[in-house]
């Protein structure tokens, strides 16, 4: 390509632009018959659709955040005063990062009639029948929709429920659903996404039950063991024990098991920390989130934020991300004498190595790069839309051997996936191995990485925030604006 050709589409690519530049592929589709970028790129957001099950992929459907998630699910079962609740109080503790709600199945207990109530010590409260299990999928499943619910408040001294009360809960990140026979019933069992079972020894339970029901209950001690051999007991081995199989999870000694508490609590962050595309696209991975993480891009996305700011929190941003993708490379065992004489088994970096930077935008990644890899190649991929035919000029610069490396691309937004998918397509040719790719990235729109993943499965994409989608002009929503100008100070 001539000089000059070079030096005008490096001044062009100055300008505002979009991470991806062919919007065409998300438009219209090509022809039948074509076999143009643009038409493997629709055909591929569509196969990603069906994949995904209804995930939103067109930018009128991304409005709807509830679209793309829904809250975590976790039934706890066991015994009467096996610490269930307990065992809940601990998990909401720990996910202090996340919106947690508690639904109790004692809220759901029928009301007894005037009848019924006169005879409450031959009523079996412990029985699947003595539950409004209709109710309680209806409340489940508009939580599960991500929509508030009013859960009713039961009476335990006139075991009726307060009719003009109600408890409201909102939609959270995770929802637990405690009692005794949350897994009876196969229909509840199927809105669970992680199912506990609180195994606590029998003489324990019944001396919790006891002081419970004498205590908060307002019940003398003959009728609660004449309750506890009559139905409780029989209820738990007809009932509850025989349910203990669903169970993903089963808690000896229930609160007093702090081990398996901070494991559950943690492998439950990680579910939170997938958004349902990385279930789609296995191939893609979130950097973890936490406050920080927040906090950080809280910073980068205010539209008032100082240009210094704004590139110190984006590098600190980028820097995570790169890390991220690192541990993705392949590792060798290497042993070495440590200085007090001592062999240490370690792991060595993977020596072919190199980083391409999509440019402008991804230029801003650079520095991260250098940071972690002493001395790595950099090349550059510059792609820019050449008037309103749909024609690009592509220009690059990338080591010799890439062919032989393993690559990191770099873009910090992705948002159609058009012009990534033609920075990959151009390293493809190169003689790069798709499974060599990493393309690593700071925010993503569902739409570019149906693009990318559908097309290219075999690599590996690394992003620190998946956003809700793309706006009517193909910007991504909420996002943080033209990147590359903020970074660099042009946006004034």
């Amino acid at each position: 390509m001539p000089d000059k050709a070079v030096d005008d589409a490096m001044e062009s690519a100055v300008g505002a632009h979009f991470s991806g530049l062919r919007l065409e592929a998300l438009r219209l589709p090509a022809p039948s018959g074509s076999s143009s970028p643009s038409s493997s790129t629709s055909a591929g957001a569509a196969a990603a659709a069906a994949l995904a099950n209804g995930l939103a992929h067109a930018h009128a459907d991304v409005a709807s955040p509830s679209s793309l998630r829904q809250p975590f699910v976790i039934g706890v079962s066991g015994g009467t005063a096996s610490g269930k609740t307990t065992v809940c109080d601990m998990i909401i503790q720990q996910l202090h990062d996340h919106r947690v709600v508690l639904v109790n199945q004692d809220s759901f207990y029928r009301g007894l009639t005037a009848e019924e109530s006169a005879r409450a010590q031959d009523y079996n409260f412990d029985h699947p029948d003595a539950f409004d299990t209709e109710q309680l999928l209806e409340c489940m499943g508009q939580l599960k929709r991500a929509l508030p619910v009013n859960v009713p408040i039961y009476d335990f001294k006139n075991h009726r429920r307060c009719s003009e009360r109600f408890r409201k809960v909102n939609a959270s990140d995770v929802i637990i659903l405690e009692g005794i026979l949350v897994f009876h019933d196969q229909r509840v069992r199927n809105l669970m996404d992680m199912k506990i079972f609180v195994d606590t020894d029998a003489d324990i339970r019944l001396a919790r039950r006891i002081r419970r029901d004498t205590v908060e209950r307002g019940r003398d001690v003959s009728s609660v063991l004449d309750q506890y051999g009559r139905f409780v007991k029989p209820a738990f081995d007809d009932f509850v024990l025989p349910s203990k199989k669903y169970a993903d999870v089963i808690i000896p000694r229930g609160g007093d098991n702090h081990v398996a508490i901070d494991l559950i609590v943690q492998h439950i962050r990680t579910k939170l920390g997938m958004h349902d595309l990385c279930k789609v696209f296995r191939n893609v991975f979130v950097v973890q989130s936490t406050f920080q993480i927040r906090g950080m891009h809280t910073l980068i996305r205010d539209r008032d934020i100082t240009t210094p700011d704004f590139v110190f929190y984006s590098d600190r941003l980028i820097r995570l991300v790169v890390e991220h993708g690192l541990g993705h490379l392949p590792f060798t065992e290497k042993q070495i004498i440590t200085p007090t004489g001592s062999v240490y088994t370690g792991v060595d970096f993977c020596k072919k190595l190199c980083g391409v930077s999509i440019v402008r935008s991804g230029e801003s990644m650079e520095n991260a790069l250098r940071a972690c890899c002493k001395g790595i190649k950099i090349g550059k991929i510059l792609i820019h839309r050449v008037g309103d035919n749909g024609q690009q000029l592509i220009y690059h610069k990338l080591p010799m051997d890439i062919d032989e490396r393993h690559v990191l691309l770099l873009d910090p937004v992705l948002g159609t996936g058009n012009s990534a998918n033609q920075a990959i397509d151009l390293l493809r040719r190169k003689g790069v191995a798709e499974e060599r790719i990493i393309f690593l990235t700071l925010i993503s729109a569902p739409e570019g990485i149906q693009c990318v993943c559908t097309r290219f499965p075999k690599l590996k994409l690394v992003t620190s925030e998946i956003d809700t989608g793309l706006s009517e002009e193909f910007r991504v929503i909420p996002g943080l604006g033209e990147y590359g100008d903020r970074y660099f100070g042009t946006d004034n």
